[in-house]
């Protein structure tokens, strides 16, 4: 169970790279590293268990069935996740699966993309005097919902970072929710789009204007929302090097 990184193949650890090579199956989600992939032996079966938003979804009881049916059969099978295997991976499913069945599982943590992507964008996910907490949320199912667990009140009144997850489709919602439970209408906004890879874009807005602007530019997932002061170190970041620039 290989977390494979936020995008950027180098971004995997030594330790995935490595089960990686000795694998007989990969069983390959669609935010795992592609080019990785390539690097494949052509012997080495491959899987694609991708979960297309609104398209093609291969589900999750089939992608444990894989799993179990495969190592049974003595295969090596390594499942190449995006970020890390038990951030909203759902990797504490398929390994439950598999140690129903009494087969061992190796799980190797992976960098995940609610902190490398700010990252990749020069944003701090806590700074010292800015924010010193850090909350990371899945908003596949939007405010007020009934399925939701997330407590959207409380997000509003702290003062820490939050780190939103498939928000890119609800962040109108989103926004209008947090300032009506006290954020200001101007707390920073930083949306990035394809962290890690050469295709990166960011997008800086404030609560206030995020909904527009992220329409306006035609930002589409895979993306993270990041919302608090600490954007504000990345835009220092930003001046200070063009204060160094002759």
């Amino acid at each position: 169970l290989v977390g494979g990184g936020p995008g950027d193949p180098g971004l995997i650890t030594v330790r995935g790279r490595q089960l990686l090579a000795q694998a007989d199956v990969v069983v390959a989600d669609r935010l795992a590293p592609r080019a990785l992939l390539d690097e494949l032996s052509p012997d080495v079966e491959l899987i694609d268990a991708a979960k297309i938003p609104y398209g093609r979804f291969l589900a999750q009881e089939k992608i444990n069935e894989l799993l179990v049916e495969h190592a049974k059969r003595g295969r090596f099978v390594v499942r190449l996740k995006g970020g890390d295997p038990f951030v909203f991976g759902r990797g504490g499913e398929e390994m439950l699966a598999c140690a129903r069945e009494g087969i061992p599982v190796i799980v190797v943590p992976g960098i995940t993309s609610p902190v490398a992507v700010p990252a990749a964008a020069n944003v701090p996910v806590t700074h010292r005097g800015v924010s010193q907490e850090f909350h990371v949320i899945s908003v596949h199912v939007p405010p007020g919902d009934a399925r939701s667990t997330v407590d959207w009140p409380n997000l509003a009144r702290s003062s820490g970072t939050l780190v939103l997850m498939m928000a890119v489709e609800r962040i109108g919602m989103i926004a209008e929710t947090l300032v009506q439970e006290g954020r200001s209408p101007e707390t920073p906004v930083m949306v990035v789009q394809d962290g890690t890879l050469p295709t990166q874009r960011a997008l800086q807005a404030t609560l206030a204007t995020v909904a527009e602007r992220v329409t306006e530019a035609g930002i589409r997932p895979p993306a993270i929302v990041i919302v608090g002061d600490v954007v504000k170190v990345g835009q220092e970041v930003e001046m200070v090097r063009a204060e160094r620039i002759p």
